[in-house]
């Protein structure tokens, strides 16, 4: 997995005013000017504190810049071996600060990123430093803040106002406004925005991931029972998608056996990865409400949930103390998928609809729907969110920007297909070769799943050449597929060890595929 990588952010204060600076990040690149579609949907300015890349130094080189303070975490890190100087070089050019106000500098804290995947982590060194009096003329792009106006975007945020980043709320506002809430050394996790706390556990989801991110809801009052009116469901906890593997359904139990015993658990669809923790919370807690759609319960099995649940099917509120959520009808994924919308943050909760790194595969065998897929993401575009929570990788700060490049991404690949098609390809195999030429071989099959997705919505459109047969392109979908595929992993190998385990690999994904069918 590699080594992690670190940033510095720099909480700039005025004591005599209690303000800090921020500054606004700049916008994704907007889209061409051919793709109007997609230009309504821009997100809107995203302010935190300033913050650069620190990078290791070279040899034997030290850090000239002291931080005070940061012999408490020299069990974990070394801030002299790190280019300190050349961070804050980068953080003042931000603001246009002369190298004579840079003052004392002290550590606020140390941050060890949770393991989103799928990369080694981002470590996060926050210092604070304080100046005499407010600039006078701050550049354009920077601004001061109030903690209370801060933490009120954060916690009273509506569609289009200007966001709170996470730098800000983590490394200066959290112990402000908390939900108290804190998990064991053993389940490192992440609360952004106030109320939501991320914990990536460990699962058996699909490479390049290798956790599943449990979500804990809680409210930031400090007292129990719901202050909302006319809610469907109320609690003083939510878990959203308990999905860890085995291996650390322990650490699971005591988070559970830590929250109220006033306990909803929202699942967002039927995955595996998504809900092998059910039993362990059903132990801990006999009195949970669980909380899913319809075609999610009928495929999730005894084995996970043994007693009642409560169905929901879009538009249904909740309420966790003084946290309202909304849960939102988002098939695609599959035909039950589900998403939840935190309104005190305008968070969007979205299951697998898109994830961290890369793109989301649609499940056809459980009503995985391109169609519903494409619908679902305007839905979510048309909220506005102003965090976007996948359930493995980091959250995303620009949403609109994410699922305008999903869309792009999926028309781009379907364009693709149809052109695969009317250049004579027939079968599954001849589909996804053409098509993710590009791709490692080792992804084709997850690919499959979502050409033959991709093919029904052309034919619901009725884009298909009038030669081309679904009937036989659906029986080539089954056994026929795997087997070419193996043969193409394999000569796509050179390694004689790894002709061999390709070889074999390709077997039990043929055996596999007979037994099922």
């Amino acid at each position: 997995m590699g080594s992690p990588s670190y940033k510095l952010a720099a909480a700039i204060t005025v004591p005599s005013t209690g303000e800090f600076l921020v500054v606004r990040h700049p916008r994704p690149p907007s889209p061409p000017d051919e793709e109007e579609d997609y230009r309504r949907f821009v997100d809107s300015d995203l302010y935190d504190l300033p913050s650069a890349p620190l990078a290791p130094l070279a040899g034997t080189l030290r850090s000239e810049v002291a931080i005070g303070g940061a012999d408490s975490v020299a069990g974990r890190l070394d801030l002299s071996r790190l280019d300190v100087s050349a961070a804050l070089d980068q953080i003042f050019d931000q603001f246009g600060l002369p190298d004579g106000m840079r003052g004392e500098w002290r550590l606020l804290k140390y941050v060890e990123e949770a393991e989103f995947g799928p990369d080694a982590g981002i470590n996060t060194v926050y210092i604070i430093g304080s100046l005499e009096s407010k600039l006078d003329a701050p550049q354009e792009s920077c601004k001061w803040m109030s903690k209370e106006s801060a933490l009120r975007l954060l916690s009273e945020a509506k569609p289009g106002n200007d966001r709170i980043g996470q730098y800000a709320y983590i490394g200066l506002l959290n112990s402000e406004l908390s939900s108290n809430h804190t998990t064991s050394p053993a389940l490192p996790s992440q609360e952004y925005p106030p109320g939501i706390t991320l914990v990536p556990m460990k699962s058996r989801t699909l490479a390049p991931f290798r956790t599943t991110n449990l979500v804990v809801v809680r409210s930031t009052n400090g007292a129990g029972g719901s202050t909302c009116s006319e809610f469907f469901a109320s609690g003083d906890a939510l878990l959203i998608d308990p999905g860890c593997s085995s291996q650390v359904h322990a650490e699971l139990a005591d988070l559970v056996n830590s929250l109220p015993k006033s306990l909803l658990v929202l699942v967002t669809h039927h995955h595996h990865d998504h809900i092998e923790g059910l039993s362990v919370v059903q132990r801990c807690n006999p009195d949970a409400v669980l909380l899913t759609h319809q075609s999610t319960m009928d495929r999730i099995g005894k084995g996970n949930w043994q007693i009642d649940y409560t169905s929901v099917t879009g538009g249904e509120k909740i309420c966790i103390g003084n946290q309202e959520l909304q849960v939102v009808f988002a098939p695609g994924h599959t035909d039950g998928h589900m998403g939840l919308l935190h309104v005190n943050s305008n968070t969007l909760v979205v299951g697998d609809h898109c994830v961290g790194h890369g793109s989301a595969t649609l499940d056809s065998r459980n009503g995985g729907n391109m169609k519903d897929y494409f619908e679902t993401t305007y839905k979510f575009m048309d909220l506005s969110p102003h965090v976007l929570i996948p359930m493995h990788g980091r959250i995303n700060l620009w949403p609109k920007y994410m699922l305008c490049g999903y869309l792009r991404n999926r028309r781009a690949r379907e364009a693709s297909i149809l052109q695969s098609i009317e250049n004579g390809a027939q079968t599954l195999f001849d589909i996804v070769s053409k098509t993710y030429s590009d791709v490692d071989r080792k992804f084709w099959i997850p690919a499959s799943f979502n050409v033959r997705l991709h093919v029904d919505h052309l034919n619901s459109l009725h884009k298909l050449p009038k030669d081309f047969s679904l009937e036989n392109f659906k029986e080539s979908c089954g056994v026929h597929f795997i087997f070419r595929w193996a043969v193409a992993y394999v000569h796509s190998r050179s390694s004689p060890a790894i002709l061999a385990a390709s070889a074999l690999a390709g077997g039990l994904a043929i055996a596999c595929a007979l037994r099922r069918n």
